[in-house]
């Protein structure tokens, strides 16, 4: 089993991995919320629009549609027709219909209906909860994970009973992000799953959310389990008040398990204790190069300047993943005068190791490291061009924002979708039109994560995101 942490899931060196329950259909149900419209009055309308408002409010959405496709090519149906056309297409679960529509609601120059736009993006994801393709519904969710919305939780309850691990363990995720845990039953049976990735997620939830009732099953695993799962279960019993439980997390770090070893060095790193971080320091001579790199991701994720020189040393490793990892923590730690040890390895030989150097001085706001992203963006390698995107997340830079909607537009999907989620994480101003690339691509995944970071951006406080 690969342990997945939120942590190297943020530097991209780890990548994030049915509904067996019938759903009634999202759009006819309600479940797809859409903006409701504030018609105008009546006596402002033509006769066709005053037709479709009327339709629309007996719940007539097929023959809104009609009324609009019946219209002459060339004549113009009026705004309010094609708007009542868009909200029907989202009530029958059809945001990409209701896209196209919303294109020629906002031709000449109208500004962005954020509400509206925002109802499209959460239908992109929402009408996707059941597609047959596993991956998909994997993107599904973490978009799910990513806009943590409470309204969600029956949705991600659903998920918990998916037959992908990968779908249960997001849906798990994504209920603790959106700070659900408390409120879910089903969570608190996912302790029970079948995966071990399902019933970590599951602790993990819950013990950040200190749930009560949880303390005599995360007992039983952490004396049974004789896995990273057992971690795990030792770190929720930690969050729960049970402090003597750190000992057995940093003794497991001697095991001979070399995943047993990341998991304690991961919950050490989360859990930020002083007296943690020579055991970690120490771990960057671990003789299994995976325990090495999530030595160093975790002394990032640690956030102490006294981790810099164990840092500098796994700049020196062998293995180029640890020397990536140990890049994306250096900048975490946001020394400026670590600079001189992370601009040499813009030269080193392997690729991902020159994208974590970029992605690190991007971070201590060197924006020189710019021009490095545009040439490796332009690497023939698509899974090198994803880690471009990835890395140009933490940009501020606004040169970073071109080079996103190139790689939007990449051949290949990995790049593209990389963009999609970067778009939605970037600090960068105007990012709505770039990530509107993403809503027209050809590969749901790309429609799907375009949705997430666009509701994302939709959401932030104090940005305008407007066209």
């Amino acid at each position: 089993m690969i342990v997945e942490k939120p942590f190297f899931a943020e530097s991209g060196l780890i990548s994030i991995r049915r509904l067996s329950i019938g759903l009634l259909l999202l759009a006819s149900s309600g479940a797809l919320p859409v903006a409701a419209a504030t018609p105008p009055a009546k006596s402002s309308l033509t006769a066709i629009e005053r037709e479709a408002l009327t339709l629309y409010q007996a719940s007539e959405f097929n023959r809104v549609i009609d009324l609009l496709q019946q219209i002459p090519p060339g004549q113009d149906p009026g705004r309010e027709v094609i708007r009542y056309g868009l909200l029907s297409q989202l009530k029958l679960g059809k945001p990409e219909e209701a896209w196209k529509l919303y294109t020629k609601l906002i031709a000449a120059n109208h500004p962005d209906e954020r509400a509206l736009l925002r109802d499209i993006a959460r239908g992109f994801i929402l009408s996707r909860v059941r597609d047959p393709q596993e991956h998909i519904r994997i993107a599904v969710y973490t978009a799910l994970a990513e806009m943590g919305e409470g309204e969600t939780l029956p949705l991600l309850e659903d998920g918990l009973l998916d037959s992908s691990a990968l779908v249960r363990a997001r849906a798990a995720e994504a209920i603790g992000r959106a700070g659900l845990a408390g409120r879910s039953a089903a969570l608190k049976r996912a302790l029970r799953d079948e995966a071990p990735g399902v019933r970590i997620a599951a602790i993990t939830a819950l013990s950040d959310a200190k749930v009560a009732g949880i303390t005599d099953q995360l007992t039983e695993i952490a004396r049974v389990d004789e896995g990273p799962e057992s971690i795990f279960a030792f770190a929720g019993l930690y969050k729960l008040g049970r402090t003597d439980v750190l000992i057995d997390i940093s003794s497991a770090v001697t095991l001979p398990d070399p995943e047993v070893r990341m998991a304690a060095l991961g919950v050490l790193g989360r859990l930020r204790k002083a007296n943690s971080l020579p055991i970690l320091s120490q771990a960057v001579y671990d003789p299994h190069p995976a325990v090495r790199a999530f030595a160093a991701g975790s002394l990032g994720e640690f956030g102490s300047v006294e981790g810099i020189a164990a840092l500098t040393h796994a700049l020196g490793d062998e293995n180029p993943r640890v020397r990536a990892v140990a890049l994306s923590s250096l900048g975490r730690l946001g020394v400026a005068d670590t600079r001189s040890v992370i601009q040499p390895l813009l030269q080193d030989a392997d690729e991902h190791v020159r994208i974590s150097a970029v992605e690190a001085l991007l971070r201590l706001g060197d924006a020189s490291a710019m021009l490095h992203a545009a040439d490796l963006a332009r690497h023939p390698d698509p899974s090198v061009r994803g880690d471009v995107a990835h890395a140009l997340a933490v940009a501020t830079a606004p040169t970073a924002l071109p080079i996103l909607e190139s790689l939007l537009r990449d051949q290949q999907p990995l790049p593209r979708l990389m963009a999609a989620r970067a778009l939605g994480k970037s600090p960068l101003k105007a990012l709505v039109p770039a990530i509107k690339i993403g809503l027209q691509d050809s590969d749901p995944a790309v429609r799907i994560t375009s949705a997430g970071s666009l509701i994302h951006v939709l959401s932030r406080k104090g940005k305008s995101g407007s066209r």
